[in-house]
C-alpha cells in the first residue's frame, strides 16, 4: 500500500535534517500604515476623522468644479461660442478649495488659492470672457494635467 505522505529526509550520517523555516510571504503593507479590520481604540480622534472625511470631500468637490468649469470653456474654445463669467469663476473656485485640501507645502497652497482667487475677482470685475482666456485656461489646464500625468509617485523606504 502507497502512503501520499512524505518521508523525512536523511543526512549522510542517517540523522535527520531539520526543514528549513517556511519563509513569510511578502506582505503588501507600507511601513507606519495599519493594513486589516479598524482596531478598536483607532488611532485617531473623531476630530480627526472629521478632518479627514471634510479633506476628502473639498477634494472631490473642488475637482469636479474644476471639471466642469473646464468643460464649458473647452467646448466655448472649440466651437467659438460665447461663455460667461460663471464657468471661470467656477473653475477658479474649485482650484482653491482643490488646493486647500491637495497641497501640502503651505507656501504653494496659499499662492494657488491667492492666484485663484485674484482670477475669479478679476473675471466678475471684467464681467466678459475674451477669446484669449478661454485658451490660457485651455491650454494652462492641459499643461498642468500633462505635468502631473508624468510624475512618478515617490516609492516608500524600506525599513532595515
Amino acid at each position: 500500500m502507497v502512503t501520499m505522505t512524505e518521508e523525512p529526509k536523511h543526512n549522510v550520517d542517517g540523522h535527520i535534517t531539520p526543514e528549513p523555516p517556511a519563509e513569510e510571504p511578502p506582505t503588501r503593507q507600507v511601513p507606519g500604515v495599519h493594513v486589516g479590520p479598524p482596531t478598536p481604540g483607532g488611532d485617531l480622534t473623531t476630530e480627526a476623522h472629521e478632518a479627514l472625511q471634510m479633506k476628502v470631500a473639498m477634494k472631490m468637490v473642488g475637482s469636479a468644479m474644476v471639471f466642469i468649469g473646464f468643460i464649458q470653456v473647452f467646448l466655448s474654445a472649440s466651437t467659438g461660442a460665447e461663455i460667461t463669467i460663471f464657468p471661470m469663476v467656477l473653475y477658479f473656485a474649485g482650484m482653491a478649495l482643490w488646493a486647500h485640501s491637495s497641497v501640502k507645502i503651505p507656501t504653494v497652497r496659499y499662492l494657488v488659492i491667492i492666484f485663484s482667487t485674484v482670477c475669479a475677482l478679476g473675471f466678475i470685475q471684467l464681467g466678459e470672457v475674451l477669446f484669449w482666456h478661454k485658451y490660457v485656461i485651455y491650454w494652462g489646464t492641459i499643461g498642468m494635467v500633462v505635468f502631473f500625468m508624468f510624475q512618478t509617485p515617490k516609492k516608500p523606504s524600506v525599513p532595515q
